[in-house]
């Protein structure tokens, strides 16, 4: 199954953009191969940039990598409920009030790679996990219709989006 393939029922316009900036890749294969390519990028990123904000108020690369992790937990959490034909209505969450209450910045850059990598690997086991029927069910998360299909790709879009903010306002 492809992002390209999920039908736009699947998934609010707000996330449109993550869909699109996951590819056109298989999703189990991709959000393997994508964690990999991720942690290669920042492995190349200079020490000096990692504290780095480009403007007043905007968060540092460790902030957004922990934002990142957190985000998914946040997405397979989701997916799990709605996996499991779980019909209540999820929450949102604001970002914000995640990164403030951080200590991303004080944490060494290795530290936040490991967890992000733990993260994915528990993400991919349960992605793997999904029969057919169970990638097509659709719940109600931040007040909207999402698939378990979808938030998988989400997962990997978004990631993909914060990797192009560094290569473009960061670097």
């Amino acid at each position: 199954m492809k992002g390209t393939e999920i039908p736009e029922n699947e998934y609010s316009e707000f996330y449109a953009t993550y869909i699109k900036a996951a590819g056109n890749g298989d999703l189990h294969e991709d959000l393997e191969i994508s964690l990999h390519d991720f942690i290669r990028f920042v492995q190349d990123i200079p020490m000096d940039k990692f504290d780095y904000r480009y403007a007043q108020g905007k968060w540092t690369i460790k902030e957004i990598i922990q934002h990142i992790i957190d985000a998914e937990r946040v997405f397979s959490y989701r997916a799990l409920r709605i996996s499991r034909n779980d019909k209540t209505p999820l929450p949102g969450f604001d970002e914000n009030d995640f990164v403030e209450n951080t200590n991303a910045n004080d944490r060494h850059l290795q530290s936040l790679l490991t967890e992000l990598s733990i993260v994915r690997q528990s993400t991919l086991a349960l992605y793997k996990s999904f029969s057919g029927e169970q990638l097509k069910r659709i719940g109600i998360a931040s007040n909207n219709e999402i698939s378990v299909r979808a938030i998988g790709f989400i997962i990997i879009g978004h990631q993909n989006h914060h990797k192009k903010i560094f290569q473009e306002r960061y670097l």
